[in-house]
């Protein structure tokens, strides 16, 4: 498709603010006002459409297609990603660690249990941790509280949670994600320290980097995209 206008503009209204393309507002793609709840995610979407070139290009809109999902999905159905994320809980990759005498343990130990740890203090959890692969379920008590957590959390954060919980398969790395200061990097570098470690012996392949470089930066924007919401 080509570029089919000039000024791409942002204004703040009764509701939040909004994007708009030669003074015409953007809707989202289910057809719904797109009004977002900062002037700083405003500006990220108005950014996406100036960007563009004299094709549109509708992979260069990471942050127009979060902003849709929020309003158009979770917003109208917020239990069916809560009870997603807590299928993360339940099978969190930090909580699944190799055989104690293996290097790969220590590895684990020093990288995902201040993670897991932070976690627990902060949401007054407990988690189990299981060496091997079988599944061990985390305790009612737990989950009530996680539940709770996250119901609490508005549309635009749960969508950005769903997106980090997701790529790293550990809602203890997504919620990590959303504290203050947070480092993305370290976060990314965490979730694929199996995939790292594989890596390291065995070697890399150019076609899984370069799917994981893509992971990382929808990762990454996630990241923003809670920030600016």
């Amino acid at each position: 498709m080509k570029r089919f206008y000039k000024e791409v503009t942002t204004a703040s209204t009764e509701l939040g603010w909004t994007v708009s393309l030669d003074g015409r507002p953007i809707k989202t793609q289910g057809g719904q006002p797109q009004v977002v709840p900062s002037e700083d995610l405003a500006e990220m979407l108005a950014a996406e459409w100036r960007e563009q070139g004299e094709e549109i290009d509708p992979s260069a809109f990471r942050y127009r297609d979060m902003t849709d999902y929020a309003l158009d999905v979770i917003a109208r159905d917020k239990d069916a990603v809560v009870e997603k994320l807590l299928g993360y809980a339940e099978t969190d990759t930090l909580c699944y660690r190799a055989n104690p005498e293996e290097a790969l343990y220590r590895r684990q130990q020093e990288v995902w249990e201040p993670i897991v740890a932070g976690m627990e203090a902060r949401e007054g959890v407990a988690l189990h941790r299981i060496s091997g692969i079988l599944h061990r379920p985390q305790t009612e008590e737990t989950l009530a509280k996680l539940r709770s957590r996250l119901e609490a959390l508005d549309a635009f954060t749960l969508t950005a949670l769903e997106q980090t919980t997701s790529l790293a398969a550990s809602l203890c790395i997504g919620l990590e994600a959303l504290e203050d200061g947070a480092d993305g990097e370290a976060l990314w570098d965490a979730a694929n320290l199996e995939e790292d470690w594989q890596a390291d012996l065995w070697g890399r392949d150019e076609e899984a980097e370069e799917r994981r470089a893509k992971r990382k930066g929808d990762f990454l924007a996630a990241i923003r995209f809670a920030r600016a919401a």
